[in-house]
């Protein structure tokens, strides 16, 4: 038998048994993996920085992030859709019963936002409360212009807008004109577009096309949210079923608790 048939024939072997050599000749032995996460539009692009940081290290693992809500993310762990749920809310008691880890790896402030030509730069938690139940309904009350106050809040089951109602104060009270939105872009385009709007979104996904007020004459930003004096702010969590994930997530999900990817945490987030 010719070389070149013998190289081929050794080189098919390697292949079915799972071993890859590199072109310098070493050898790794390490099998690619996918690692499956799904739930909140809030924690999504923290979680995609941190998979993209450790796909750089770990290259035979893929992560794959969807951000499709945070009841999404719980349901998805609980039924094993996904290995790993995200969620920007606590769980509930109903929810409490399904028996998931849950790992808190960083905490979030909610930022109040309106558009930058609105001259409206403080607003206290009452206020706030006013105008995402209807007892509120014209920026002139709030020291703004004589305009009607456009309500922006995201969809129903969102972890966002259930702790900002629960923060705020009046869950299952959203005034009727509400405008809701699925996902943090939508409510950041639509605030962005109406000098009249007002909404709520991660403070990790705050920029320049919005403006963040102060609440209650404190700004949202991550030392205010270590120092407690910044209150509307929620974990950004992960469930999974500990028995259920595989030894590859159970090192990615360390790597995200270590003091790297804490690290990244803390760029637009409070690390825990």
């Amino acid at each position: 038998m010719k070389k070149h048939g013998i190289l081929a024939i050794a080189v098919i072997c390697m292949l079915l048994s799972g071993t890859v050599y590199s072109a310098g000749g070493r050898e790794s032995a390490e099998a690619s993996y996918t690692i499956e996460i799904t739930g909140s539009t809030s924690v999504s692009p923290l979680m995609e920085t941190l998979a993209d940081a450790f796909s750089d290290q770990n290259p035979h693992v893929v992560i794959q992030v969807s951000g499709t809500g945070s009841g999404d993310g719980i349901t998805g762990a609980n039924t094993g859709v996904a290995e790993l749920g995200m969620s920007s809310r606590n769980l509930r008691a109903s929810e409490l019963g399904f028996g998931l880890d849950v790992l808190t790896i960083a905490v979030d402030a909610i930022a109040v936002i309106v558009h930058p030509n609105n001259p409206v730069k403080d607003l206290s938690l009452e206020q706030i409360h006013g105008i995402y139940t209807g007892s509120i309904t014209n920026w002139s009350e709030l020291g703004g212009e004589n305009r009607r106050i456009s309500v922006v809040s995201r969809e129903p089951g969102s972890g966002t807008r259930g702790a900002f109602e629960e923060v705020i104060g009046f869950v299952d009270e959203l005034t009727p004109g509400a405008i809701e939105f699925d996902g943090t872009g939508g409510v950041k385009a639509s605030v962005a577009g109406n000098v009249n709007a007002v909404g709520y979104i991660s403070l990790g996904s705050l920029d320049q096309e919005v403006k963040a007020v102060s609440v209650g004459a404190v700004e949202p930003t991550g030392a205010n949210v270590v120092n407690g004096t910044y209150e509307i702010a929620r974990p950004f969590l992960v469930l999974y079923r500990e028995d259920r994930i595989h030894q590859t997530t159970k090192q990615f999900l360390d790597w995200i608790m270590s003091a790297e990817g804490q690290a990244i945490a803390a760029r637009n987030y409070v690390p825990v």
